[in-house]
């Protein structure tokens, strides 16, 4: 608590905090809470957010279970990652609390600041939840502030279950002295299109939050902003969002998908303004007729995106098996979540990778490559569609749920012309080159397009020759395999071994991919100032692996990786090194650098946290002092 007089109040200044909002599903946390994370990356903070997503769409009403909110992390440097323990909760209810508190998200000082309504509910056994959960916050350290938000609230309408957000987002603006006319502004772009009555109510809403926070509570802090090496102008937008702008920078002109979480606001994004420049979002009827209009549009000359996510790529398998046997260029975006199976719908995981890289029957190599932050979404894509049409093959782009739904500012990308995809050549096709004149170096080959005059040929899934004809002799299908695997050697040819995060050489090299980076590299930056002999790196290339890794790997006494999917503790019950399974990263490392690869994992459902990661660091570290 601030203790000053009113007139001398000033703000404290602190260089971050982690604010969550939770509340029941629909009730406005998210928005809030994305509001509150766009307003504080205009104003020059770094930001990261990370959504809390139920797992069913109409969760019961205060339980645990249906904990919906989000998460905010925000400074006066580059956020990566969410962080550990939230500094600032605003809650809408007490049962809500419970699974954050679970998952280890608050600790002994966070502050709560609760809606108080239930303790005059007309259910006493609802009385008794919210008594007895307030007793039980605050004997574990947290710092319990009750407060009548819903009563406030009611001053102004009716139905405050669909307006406390904005309530809430006016506390949180006070709190940590957002700028009003930008908090305004982002309120009027949100309800613009429900009309200025609408809009009114809700910057109603928001003053009176702000002004409430203001005679009510002595939390009133001031984050500088970020002091950023470049000038560039930031955007702001979540790793969905990202996709659709690298989907649109790439010139590829089709998105065919259909809904899936959490891949599906990018198509909602696409759909709202993908239009404006051409291009045309097709929501198939399921996901097999999702990629195969996908496959059709870049048979006929025009690469096509796909997004999905883990369950969607499991129905994709033939079609993907298809592109890669047939060499039609094609971009398949994979926005991971937890599975297997339904699994955890709405939570993050890296469970995709060993299927992307072997799912298909047979051998079907393929590009796969892994975007680590939400500005890379953007140039991942760009990469994706240069990489599949240069070798006629499918590329796919891993994601996830941490990086789709997170929000972060980064440098506004400024479009080149060559991001974007060539015009179709229409000139004649030469009819002494076959639709598979392979080069016996690289495996490539020039590619006919359909509607060039003397270009058209049998397309077909099965063993084929150089001309496109079925084949069924040995030689035929060996000379196929060899030549759609030799262009990922071409590929690899042109890759430059993975920057290290930290010294060259040391005691400890932590290896990872995908949404991890931040937490990773804030863990190792950690360790390493307090004297540990301890790198990382982040691979951006599954397939290909980047060069180089055996050297590197030489450097280090111990290697293991760090990934959000499954593995076998070591000493769990009859556990063996002859029988331990590997986490997805690590299985691939061992196979292909016959290096002992070791590996450390989780799959809690959220993102993974510095502080876990940093732990484990010391605590092998210490193991390996103890043992020399």
């Amino acid at each position: 608590m601030v203790e000053n007089s009113e007139a001398t109040k000033v703000p404290v200044r602190i260089d971050e905090h982690i604010v969550e909002i939770v509340s029941d599903s629909g009730e406005g946390a998210q928005k809030a809470g994305q509001t509150f994370g766009t307003v504080s990356a205009k104003m020059g903070n770094g930001v990261w957010t990370v959504e809390i997503i139920p797992a069913e769409i109409k969760p019961p009403a205060r339980s645990p279970a249906g904990a919906s909110g989000i998460r905010i992390r925000l400074g006066s440097h580059n956020m990566t990652n969410m962080g550990d323990a939230a500094d600032l909760v605003v809650a809408l209810n007490e049962q809500v609390l419970y699974s954050r508190i679970a998952t280890h998200a608050y600790k002994p000082g966070t502050v709560i600041l609760l809606e108080n309504k239930w303790i005059t509910d007309p259910d006493p056994k609802i009385r008794e939840q919210y008594q007895s959960a307030v007793a039980e916050f605050r004997e574990n350290g947290l710092i319990v502030h009750e407060l009548a938000m819903e009563d406030e609230c009611l001053k102004l309408t009716p139905r405050p279950r669909l307006g406390k957000n904005m309530f809430v987002l006016g506390m949180l603006s006070y709190i940590y002295s957002r700028d009003a006319e930008k908090a305004n502004h982002e309120i009027d772009l949100t309800f613009a299109r429900k009309g200025e009555k609408v809009v009114h109510l809700n910057q109603q809403l928001w003053k009176a939050g702000y002004e409430f926070a203001k005679e009510n509570l002595d939390y009133w802090y001031e984050i500088p902003p970020w002091e950023r090496e470049t000038t560039k102008p930031l955007i702001v937008t979540s790793g969905n969002q990202a996709l659709g702008l690298g989907v649109m920078a790439s010139g590829m002109d089709l998105v065919s998908m259909y809904p899936i979480t959490p891949a599906t606001s990018a198509s909602h994004y696409l759909a709202e303004v993908f239009h404006n420049i051409g291009g045309f979002v097709h929501q198939a009827e399921d996901e097999i007729a999702a990629i195969g209009f996908a496959i059709g549009s870049s048979f006929a000359g025009k690469t096509a995106c796909t997004i999905t996510s883990g369950p969607g790529l499991a129905l994709k398998t033939e079609f993907v098996a298809l592109a890669v046997m047939a060499e039609i260029p094609l971009v398949i975006a994979v926005v991971q979540r937890g599975g297997p199976s339904t699994g955890l719908p709405t939570k993050v995981e890296q469970g995709d990778l060993l299927a992307s890289l072997y799912g298909e029957p047979g051998d079907a190599p393929k590009v796969v490559i892994a975007a680590a932050t939400i500005e890379e979404c953007v140039h991942f894509v760009i990469m994706a569609r240069k990489l599949a049409e240069t070798f006629r093959t499918p590329v796919i782009l891993l994601t996830d749920a941490n990086l789709a739904t997170g929000v972060q500012p980064y440098p506004r990308p400024e479009a080149k012309a060559e991001w974007f995809a060539s015009p179709i050549d229409q000139s004649p096709w030469d009819k002494g080159v076959d639709p598979f004149q392979w080069n016996e170096e690289t495996g490539l080959s020039p590619r006919p397009i359909v509607g060039q005059p003397g270009g058209e040929y049998v397309l077909t899934g099965l063993a084929h020759t150089t001309e496109s004809k079925v084949a069924y002799d040995r030689e035929s299908n060996q000379r196929g395999c060899n030549m759609r695997s030799r262009k990922l050697a071409a590929l690899w040819s042109t890759l430059k071994p993975p920057e290290i995060h930290g010294s060259p050489e040391g005691e400890l090299l932590l290896v990872g991919w995908g949404s991890t980076l931040g937490a990773i590299e804030e863990a190792v930056d950690k360790a390493r100032a307090e004297g540990y002999k301890v790198s990382s790196l982040h691979l951006r290339f599954l397939s290909p692996l980047e060069p180089g890794l055996e050297e590197i790997f030489s450097r280090f006494k111990n290697i293991f990786t760090i990934e959000i999917n499954y593995s076998d503790e070591a000493d769990a019950p009859l556990i063996t090194p002859g029988n331990r399974r590997y986490s997805q990263l690590s299985i691939l490392l061992r196979a292909q650098t016959l290096v002992d690869v070791d590996c450390w994992t989780n799959v809690h459902g959220q993102p993974m946290q510095p502080g876990l990661i940093y732990d484990e660091i010391t605590r092998r570290l210490n193991a390996m002092k103890g043992e020399s």
